[in-house]
């Protein structure tokens, strides 16, 4: 039986982060999804960044793990959400 390689305690989901390095996603990327408590699928039903305000986007950011999220402005937010 296969063991499952511990990430440390920054990684909520193991097995979901080394399934999405395994797809070619970055350490970074990879720990972002894995420790979202709902991820959601491609193609979901979610509001769009520029319809929710910045409190809205500031508490996803930090759910994420967006460092420097408290001096970000609404659209740099928006940015890092979309790039990390």
């Amino acid at each position: 039986m296969d063991e499952q390689k511990s990430h440390g305690p920054s990684i909520k989901d193991d097995e979901r982060y080394e399934a999405l390095r395994d797809e070619g996603y970055s350490k970074q990327k990879a720990a972002r999804i894995a420790n979202t408590k709902n991820p959601g699928k491609k193609g979901g039903k979610a509001e769009i960044y520029e319809n929710r305000t910045r409190s809205a986007l500031y508490e996803k950011a930090k759910e994420v793990g967006i460092k420097g999220r408290s001096k970000m402005n609404k659209d740099e937010l928006i940015h890092a959400l979309r790039n990390n």
